[in-house]
C-alpha cells in the first residue's frame, strides 16, 4: 500500500502516539541520567580511595623508622675512612684496611647556615693541593641514585680517565648515601656498600662497577635496584662474591660515617668535586676548562 492510500491516523491516535514517543524519550533520558550519576559516584568514589592511598603511603614514609645500622664497623681495603677509593694510572691504589670507624666520634652536626656553606676545613678530609710534580688530586662526592652525577660521569668521565691514565691526576670517588630520601629503600647507601663489597676484594673491577650501577641507575624516589641485582651487577663485570658482605651489611656503618662527616664539613650534594683543593662550585663554566689549568700549573 503506497502513502498516500494508507489510512489517515485520527486526533486522539495521533495523540496517543506522541504521548508514547515522549514517554520513550523521559523513559531513555532517565536512565541515561541514572547511569551518569553512578559514573559521577563512582569516579568521586575512586577518587576518594585514591586520595586516601596517598595520605596513607605519606604517612607510612614519614613514620617510617630508619634502617637500623651498627654505629661501628670496618673500612673496606682499598678504601679510605673518607668514603673515597683512590685511582692512579695503575688502577686503584691498594692498601690495606685502615681499620674501622664509629659514628660517634664524628663532629656534632652543622647548623641550618653551615649546612648552605661552602665545604670547610678540607685537610682534616684529606682534601689538599699536591705537591709540586706531583698528580692532581681530584675528589668527587657522589651517589648512585643522583642523576646529575651521571650526567657528570657521561660528559666528563672519559676527561678524568684519560688525566688518570697519563698520571697527571689521581681520580678518588667517594660514594656516599647523601640521597637516600630519594627511594624507599635508603638505595644510596646500600649502592655505596655494595660498591665498598667489590673495592675490599676484587678493586680492579671497582671501575668496571662503578660504570655499571651508573648504566643501570633507577629512578629517584623509587625502590631502586634489590640487592639481588647489585650481586648480580658485580658477578657481571668479574667481582668476587659480594653477596654475604651484602645480606651482612657489612659496609654499611662506613658509608654512614663517611656521609656523617661530609655533611660536617658542609659536602650536602652531589656531585661536589675538588680539584686540588679548589672546590667546582662555577657552573656556568665546564668542568674540565676549570680543572686543566690547575692540571697544567703542575707540570
Amino acid at each position: 500500500m503506497t502513502p498516500q492510500n494508507e489510512p489517515r491516523l485520527s486526533k486522539t491516535e495521533r495523540t496517543a502516539q506522541a504521548r508514547e514517543q515522549a514517554r520513550r524519550i523521559r523513559e531513555a533520558h532517565a536512565k541515561k541520567e541514572k547511569r551518569n550519576g553512578w559514573l559521577i559516584r563512582g569516579g568521586v568514589l575512586l577518587a576518594a580511595v585514591v586520595v586516601v592511598v596517598i595520605v596513607a603511603l605519606l604517612i607510612v614514609q614519614g613514620t617510617k623508622k630508619p634502617e637500623a645500622i651498627a654505629d661501628s664497623g670496618p673500612v673496606p681495603a682499598n678504601a679510605n675512612t673518607y668514603g673515597g677509593v683512590v685511582q692512579d694510572q695503575n688502577g686503584v691504589v691498594k692498601n690495606a684496611s685502615p681499620g674501622e670507624v664509629n659514628k660517634a666520634t664524628l663532629p656534632a652536626a652543622p647548623t641550618a647556615a653551615a649546612a648552605s656553606a661552602a665545604a670547610t676545613d678540607l685537610a682534616s678530609i684529606g682534601i689538599a693541593p699536591s705537591a709540586d710534580g706531583k698528580p692532581v688530586q681530584i675528589v668527587a662526592y657522589i651517589d648512585f641514585i643522583c642523576p646529575a652525577c651521571n650526567q657528570f660521569e657521561t660528559k666528563f668521565g672519559p676527561q678524568l680517565k684519560q688525566w688518570q691514565d697519563s698520571g697527571k691526576a689521581t681520580i678518588e670517588y667517594r660514594a656516599a648515601g647523601i640521597l637516600d630520601q630519594f627511594s624507599t629503600t635508603n638505595y644510596s647507601s646500600r649502592s655505596a656498600a655494595a660498591a665498598a663489597c667489590v673495592v675490599d676484594t676484587s678493586p680492579d673491577k671497582f671501575a668496571d662497577y662503578f660504570t655499571q650501577l651508573f648504566a643501570q641507575q633507577p629512578a629517584e624516589n623509587s625502590a631502586g635496584l634489590s640487592n639481588d641485582q647489585l650481586k648480580k651487577i658485580a658477578k657481571d663485570v668479574g667481582a668476587a662474591d659480594i653477596s654475604g658482605c651484602v645480606d651482612n651489611k657489612t659496609y654499611r656503618p662506613f658509608v654512614q660515617y663517611s656521609t656523617a662527616t661530609a655533611h660536617a664539613h658542609g659536602v650536602n650534594g652531589t656531585p661536589t668535586v675538588f680539584v686540588d683543593g679548589k672546590q667546582y662550585t662555577d657552573t656556568t663554566v665546564a668542568f674540565d676548562a676549570f680543572a686543566q689549568p690547575i692540571i697544567d700549573a703542575k707540570k
